[in-house]
């Protein structure tokens, strides 16, 4: 669907949504939302959408939709106006400045040596001290190439993430390791030519609409089926690999702290 169709059809959505706020305001109550099980696509390519169905239809942010076709979404406070202009690029909401003395953790892939005494701040707002790194060990340099990646598809970067967990077992911090996690990556690729089924004679196997038949990620979207290892080793993630190379892998990693110690990088793995 062009962007120009897309457009109304998303408009006119969230008009519908609107309108239960109106005289129908009784019948809110008996509403049902459920996540959308739907994939959604974008002039043939398959985008990521946070779907929920409302009466038989599919609900999203407006916001993604943007991000998704690429015009500008932007919202007024004080006029309490959406502001929706499709002959402007999206560009991400401008997050508030962190307080002074925070470490913001970047949207990067380069590698990340936090220090004793860094206060980071986490995705719930709160800041996390790290107190102490003994048992940090330096970043070892990615795998370079053994065969010819070029071939392979152009991977999005996921969303960095900085989760904090509290509970009577203590203070815990996960951040989201995204130069561990390319590591991950590169890794699979260096696997590719063992597997006949993905590569042949130098070449990476395409299926019968002319898309590659590896099928890799960087970042896991569901919590079931996730192998979990530390301290880092090929292989391990390539056994999980060899096991099923016709599989959908995900990869990602994860710094683990507690009460304010980094203990370990996790490295998770799954196939589905």
């Amino acid at each position: 669907m062009k962007r120009k169709q897309l457009i109304p059809a998303v408009l006119a959505g969230a008009l519908a949504g609107a309108a239960l706020a109106g005289p129908a305001s009784a019948g809110v109550a008996a509403l049902t939302a459920a996540p959308s099980t739907q994939t959604f696509y974008v002039d043939g390519k398959q985008v990521d959408l946070e779907a929920y169905v409302i009466h038989g239809h599919n609900y999203v942010q407006l916001r993604d939709v943007g991000r998704a076709v690429d015009f500008g979404v932007a919202y007024d406070q004080g006029a309490n106006r959406v502001l929706v202009d499709t002959s402007s690029p999206y560009t991400e909401e401008s997050a508030a400045p962190a307080p002074s003395g925070v470490v913001v953790i970047p949207q990067s892939d380069e590698p990340l040596r936090l220090q004793e005494g860094d206060k980071v701040l986490c995705d719930d707002g709160t800041t996390y001290e790290i107190t102490d790194l003994k048992l940090w060990e330096p970043l070892a340099p990615l795998p370079t190439p053994t065969c010819d990646w070029n071939q392979f598809p152009e991977l999005e970067l996921p969303e960095v993430k900085v989760l904090r967990f509290q509970s009577q077992t203590g203070d815990r911090l996960h951040i989201l390791n995204l130069y561990e996690t390319r590591r991950m990556l590169y890794t699979l690729y260096n696997a590719v030519p063992n597997c006949p089924d993905l590569w042949e004679a130098g070449t990476l196997k395409l299926n019968s609409k002319g898309d590659p038949i590896l099928r890799l990620s960087m970042g896991i979207t569901e919590s079931s089926g996730v192998q979990t290892f530390w301290p880092w080793r090929d292989e391990q993630l390539t056994r999980v690999f060899y096991s099923a190379p016709m599989a959908r892998f995900e990869v990602e990693a994860w710094d683990v702290y507690k009460n304010g110690k980094y203990l370990y990088t996790e490295y998770n793995v799954m196939g589905m």
